[in-house]
């Protein structure tokens, strides 16, 4: 399997996947659970399937936050919502964030016109014209919620943390909610495997941010301000990757950097292949094809903004046998 193929099943899933922390419904209901501001829902609601764990294993598994960082939202969440709690709600608010924002993209009198399904956009915001289908999204998001519950139900979590405690919950009924806990599994099984390979290339936390904001995947303001790395770390990091070759004086991405990130993502990329590889190429591709119209309808809404923190770019480039015309399932 091509590295190009779990790259863009990521960037088909990811926007699923981030309305828990872009969408106002995630935040709501991760307040309305007892926690107190964004960050500690953030740490709490990511961690959850971790059980009532402190700020040390979660900075470990997240990998790009500093202790302090953390140690303001944990343990602290656990004592206003138990682990159990704050799954509940982090599952109400991704739902409650996914009715609107898809039921909104096949609303009848919208562009596509009631319940058509787009092929996959040339470029973000122009859908290509399909001829109009008989309200399928109930069937679409069962039909992908099912083979991407079967993506992640494969997926092989040996050494993966993160992965393996989302594998570990129960299967939703609601298919809104299925495709949202498959498409979390699947995006930290890939997450699991990009921290192992940065750990296995001497990558430390700030280096890759540096590495990502260098190769212009977000801004380098509000990674700062969201990472929370003080000042003297963000310098030594830069340090060292200019010690090594891969920044320049000005800390963009030297020959070497580039081609070293390069191969940061594409052993990135063929760590995540395994669960695509389970699933086929045929069914990969349905899903593919499935994704594309629920992907574009949370990237236009823009509740996950391109730039973004997570370095995820739209459109994804279309990969042979991946996309194609509207399926109906």
């Amino acid at each position: 399997m091509g590295s190009n193929v779990p790259r863009m099943m990521w960037q088909l899933l990811e926007p699923l996947h981030a309305v828990t922390y872009f969408a106002p419904e995630a935040r709501a209901a991760a307040d309305a659970a007892g926690m107190r501001g964004f960050w500690m829902g953030y740490f709490a609601t990511r961690a959850a399937p971790l059980g009532t764990v402190g700020p040390e294993v979660v900075t470990a598994a997240f990998h790009g936050f500093p202790p302090a960082r953390v140690a303001r939202a944990l343990p602290d969440a656990w004592g206003f919502a138990s682990p159990e709690a704050v799954l509940r709600a982090r599952l109400d608010g991704a739902g409650a964030a996914l009715r609107r924002l898809l039921a909104d993209a096949v609303a009848p009198g919208s562009p596509e016109g009631a319940g058509s399904l787009p092929d996959a956009p040339e470029k973000a915001g122009s859908p290509a014209d399909v001829p109009e289908q008989a309200d399928p999204l109930p069937d679409v998001l069962e039909k992908a919620g099912s083979l991407a519950w079967e993506a992640a139900r494969r997926a092989d979590t040996a050494g993966r943390v993160l992965a393996a405690a989302n594998q570990a919950l129960p299967e939703p009924a609601e298919p809104y909610l299925r495709l949202w806990q498959a498409a979390t599994t699947l995006r930290e099984h890939r997450g699991d495997g990009h921290v192992a390979v940065l750990v296995a290339c001497g990558v430390s936390p700030v280096e890759a941010h540096l590495l990502k904001i260098a190769a212009a995947e977000t801004g380098a303001d509000g990674l700062r301000l969201a990472r929370k790395w003080d000042e003297a770390e963000w310098d030594a990091a830069l340090g060292s990757l200019r010690a090594r070759g891969w920044l320049d004086g000005a800390g963009r991405l030297t020959g070497e950097g580039a081609r070293e990130r390069d191969r940061i993502e594409r052993l990135t990329d063929e760590a995540a292949a395994g669960p695509w590889r389970a699933l086929g190429e045929e069914s990969t591709a349905t899903l593919a094809r499935l994704l594309w119209p629920l992907a574009n309808a949370v990237m236009e809404s823009g509740v996950f903004p391109v730039p973004n923190p997570v370095g995820m770019p739209w459109p994804p480039e279309p990969v042979d046998g991946l996309t194609g015309g509207p399926v109906t399932p």
